[in-house]
C-alpha cells in the first residue's frame, strides 16, 4: 500500500533520554541518580554496563545536533537530568547544568529544530530516593521546585514542556518488580509512587505555567498499553480490563479526568487503602494538556488464571522476569507470537491504529503525538554501513499506522522515532540497539543505519514512497 503524504506542518522528530546518552556522570556538579546506583550494583544490569559514558553526548552534543539537522527532523525530544540541575534534588540550581541545556536548545533553534523537553525520564537524584523516593509525597513537591527552575532558565527556548516520561515504568518497574532503578519490590509503594507521579505532573505544570503563562505548551508522555483478551470469555475480557486499569487508567484518570476509576481502587484494595491520596490532590493532577504524548512498541494478550495457579508469564513485556502488575496475580500474558523484535516484543502496527483512534474518541479535541516508536534488532557494522531491513520494515508499518489513524480522524500531529542513536537500554545495558544511528561504543563513532536514510526521506518529504 502506498503511504499517503503527511501535511507539511506534521512534526517529524527523534528522541533520547539523559541517562541513556549523556555520560559525564560526575562532571560539572552533577550528583548521583538512582540509575547510577542501580547500574553499579552487581547483577542489576546486563554485562555490568553503566551509563557512566554512554554516548558521551555531554561532550559530543554539537555533533549530535548536526546529525539531527542532516536528518531533517523538525523537533528533538530530550530529557533533562535532574541531578545535573540539583545534585541533591533540592536547593539552588547548578548553573553549569543549566548552561548545558541552554546551549543545546540554542543550537537546536539555530538549526530550525524545536526543543521538546522532558523534565523527568527516570533519573531521580539518589538523595531523594534515600528520603523515600517516589512513594514519598515530598518528592512531588521537590519536583515542582525543579520544574520552576527549568521554566525560569529555559522558558524562552522550549517549544513543548513534557512533565514525565512513562510514569508506569517508574512506578511499577522501579518499585514493584524491581527490574529498574531503584530496584524495590514493594507493591503498595508502587501504587503510592504512581499517585505521587500524578501529583508531581500537576504541580510541575502549575509551576511552569506560573512562570511562563497559561498558554505555555505542556504535555505528558504515557506508554499506554494495548491489551487484548486471549479469548472472548468474560474472564479473559476482565483480565484485560484489569491490566488496562493498572496500566492506563491509573494515569489517564487523574491527569485528564481528575479521578481514580472505581474498578482500579477495587482491584488494588488488598494492596493499599489509597490513603496517600489527600483532599485536593485530584484537582492538582488534572491540568490542561496542550498535547498528549503516546509511546507505543507492541501489544499484549491477557487471560485469567485460577487463584493459586502458578503463572509463568513475563509481565507482558518480554524484558521482566516476573510480573510488575500489582494486584493482578490472577492475570497471565500469552507468549508473544512472531515476528518479534530483539526485545522479544511482538510487531503489531494495528495496535497503534487502535490506540490512537481510541484515545482520540475518548478525548475529542486533544492533540496527540507519537513520542516514541521504534525497534531493536541486532546490528552489524560492516564496511562503514549498517543494513537493517527489519527496522526499516517496522518503521514503514508504523508510519502507515499513524497515517491510517489520521485518516480515521485522530488528531495526530507528530511522530518521534526512538531513538536518535543507540544508547544505554536500561537493564539491558548496551545489548539492545534502537538507534537510527549506530554507535561504536569503543570509539564513540556515529554511523547512519539504512533506517536513518529512510527516516531522512520521510522527514524531508512527508512520504515513504
Amino acid at each position: 500500500m502506498s503511504n499517503p503524504l503527511f501535511p507539511p506542518d506534521f512534526t517529524w522528530g527523534t528522541a533520547t533520554a539523559s541517562y541513556q546518552i549523556e555520560g559525564a556522570v560526575r562532571d560539572d556538579g552533577r550528583g548521583p541518580s538512582i540509575w547510577d546506583t542501580f547500574s553499579h550494583t552487581p547483577g542489576k544490569v546486563l554485562n555490568g554496563d553503566t551509563g557512566d559514558v554512554a554516548d558521551d553526548h555531554y561532550h559530543r552534543w554539537q555533533e549530535d545536533v548536526d546529525i539531527m539537522s542532516e536528518l531533517g527532523v523538525g523537533a528533538y525530544r530530550f530529557s533533562v537530568a535532574w541531578p545535573r540541575i540539583q545534585a541533591e534534588g533540592k536547593g539552588p540550581a547548578n548553573q553549569k547544568g543549566l548552561d548545558f541545556y541552554k546551549h543545546l536548545a540554542d543550537r537546536l533553534l539555530e538549526r530550525g529544530i524545536k526543543p521538546v523537553l522532558t523534565l523527568y525520564h527516570w533519573d531521580l537524584p539518589q538523595a531523594l530516593e534515600d528520603q523515600g523516593g517516589w512513594p514519598a509525597r515530598d518528592t512531588a513537591f521537590r519536583y515542582a521546585e525543579y520544574a520552576a527552575i527549568l521554566a525560569k532558565a529555559l522558558g524562552d527556548r522550549i517549544d513543548t514542556w513534557t512533565s514525565l516520561n512513562e510514569p508506569w515504568c517508574t512506578a511499577y518497574l522501579g518499585y514493584a518488580s524491581g527490574v529498574h532503578a531503584p530496584g524495590r519490590t514493594e507493591p503498595a509503594a508502587a501504587l503510592a509512587a504512581a499517585h505521587h507521579l500524578n501529583l508531581a505532573h500537576g504541580l510541575g505544570l502549575q509551576a511552569i505555567r506560573a512562570e511562563l503563562g497559561e498558554d505555555t505548551r505542556c504535555s505528558v508522555t504515557l506508554n499506554l498499553h494495548v491489551v487484548r483478551p486471549a479469548t472472548d470469555s468474560d474472564e479473559d475480557k476482565d483480565a484485560a480490563r484489569q491490566i488496562l486499569a493498572l496500566g492506563n487508567e491509573i494515569f489517564l484518570g487523574p491527569m485528564l479526568e481528575g479521578r481514580y476509576a472505581a474498578d482500579l481502587l477495587e482491584d488494588t484494595a488488598k494492596v493499599t487503602d489509597w490513603s496517600f491520596v489527600q483532599p485536593g490532590d485530584l484537582d492538582i493532577t488534572r491540568q490542561p494538556l496542550s498535547v498528549l504524548g503516546i509511546n507505543y512498541y507492541s501489544t499484549s494478550y491477557a487471560r485469567r488464571v485460577q487463584p493459586g495457579q502458578t503463572s509463568h508469564n513475563t509481565g507482558g513485556h518480554g524484558d521482566t522476569g516476573f510480573s510488575p502488575w500489582v494486584g493482578a496475580d490472577t492475570v497471565e500474558f500469552l507468549d508473544p507470537k512472531p515476528p518479534l523484535t530483539h526485545m522479544g516484543w511482538n510487531i503489531e502496527p494495528q495496535g497503534l491504529v487502535d490506540l490512537l483512534t481510541g484515545t482520540a474518541k475518548r478525548y475529542p479535541g486533544l492533540e496527540l503525538m507519537v513520542t516514541e516508536n521504534g525497534s531493536a534488532f541486532p546490528d552489524v557494522l560492516e564496511d562503514d554501513a549498517v543494513h537493517d531491513p527489519k527496522r526499516q520494515d517496522y518503521l514503514r508499518q508504523h508510519i502507515q499506522a499513524v497515517a491510517e489513524a489520521r485518516a480515521a480522524g485522530a488528531p495526530v500531529t507528530g511522530y518521534f522515532a526512538w531513538s536518535l542513536m543507540d544508547n544505554f537500554e536500561w537493564a539491558w545495558g548496551y545489548a539492545r540497539r534502537f538507534g537510527l544511528v549506530y554507535v561504536d561504543y569503543t570509539t564513540q563513532r556515529r554511523v547512519w543505519k539504512d533506517t536513518a536514510f529512510l527516516y531522512q526521506k520521510l522527514a524531508r518529504t512527508g512520504s515513504l514512497d
